[in-house]
């Protein structure tokens, strides 16, 4: 067992250098899986799930630093409005499908119900037992139509989740993602426990099945997740024609800036702290 600033890990611990070279390596791939899915006109839908702090967003963020928001973007849908009670639960999502050549990132889905809806009493045990017999059917049809379906669920100790959501109460750029709804996934540890048990029995399928991503070590998580992700797509690489840039820009002379005292200059705020630097 090593510590690493307050916290105990368990198993071989990955350097700064290794993870981030690994990392940028996967990201080269993501790239690549871009270009297939653009030039293919592939679909492909990745959940994630997980208790609140369990390393979703920092996962789906490494995933798209160097993607195209043309290509790949994130659904992150807010708690639905009276009309969207009222609808179809499904129909919220799949207006946020991707359309082909697009990858759509769901941060949380349409498991919210299996969830959050199920816990908190938002959904009606009705509701809540025609979801886990509608799912499996629902994600079929989107498999049977050409979807490529992943699904990960960010798995996260109790100890490790009350560390972070200490970490976020003490970071003034973080509060904001310390709700109290989240507060209520502690206090609730059991609950969700038995509601995520319930839906795995339901919804891990043989054609829709759910990949359990450790994650009380969030960069450990990140590299195993995104490795699998890569692996589970059977992508070619796409020929992409190389681009010829001149050795200097040539000019004809006839153009002229208009002085600078006609343009209106964002004040230079680093001049101000030349000097305060340890560099």
């Amino acid at each position: 067992m090593s510590k690493s600033k307050g916290k105990t890990e368990s198993g071989p611990q990955l350097s700064k250098k290794a993870y981030e070279s690994e990392l940028f390596r996967l990201q080269t791939e993501l790239v690549e899986l871009q270009e297939w899915v653009r030039e293919s006109g592939a679909r492909v839908v990745v959940i994630f799930e997980g208790r609140d702090a369990a390393g979703k967003g920092g996962a789906i963020k490494r995933i798209t630093q160097y993607l195209s928001p043309r290509v790949c973007r994130v659904a992150a849908l807010p708690a639905p409005t009276d009309r969207e009670k009222g609808e179809w639960y499904y129909q919220r999502y799949v207006a946020h499908l991707p359309a082909p050549g697009e990858i759509v990132l769901f941060d949380r889905s349409w498991y919210n119900r299996a969830g959050v809806e199920k816990v908190m009493g938002f959904c009606t045990p009705e509701q809540h037992t025609r979801f886990l017999r509608q799912t499996p059917i629902f994600e079929q049809m989107l498999i049977d139509d050409g979807i490529l379906l992943r699904k990960y669920w960010f798995s996260v100790s109790e100890e490790e989740q009350l560390r972070r959501f200490r970490a976020r109460r003490d970071d003034p750029v973080r509060q904001w993602k310390l709700s109290p709804m989240d507060l209520e996934s502690i206090y609730r540890w059991e609950e969700y426990s038995r509601a995520k048990d319930e839906m795995m029995v339901h919804t891990d399928t043989s054609a829709s099945p759910w990949y359990v991503v450790e994650s009380d070590n969030k960069k450990h998580a990140r590299l195993n997740m995104i490795a699998h992700l890569l692996g589970s797509i059977d992508y070619l690489p796409v020929e992409r024609p190389r681009v010829k840039l001149p050795k200097k820009l040539e000019s004809s002379g006839n153009y002229h800036r208009p002085p600078r005292s006609l343009s209106k200059f964002v004040p230079d705020h680093v001049a101000t702290l030349v000097g305060d630097s340890d560099d």
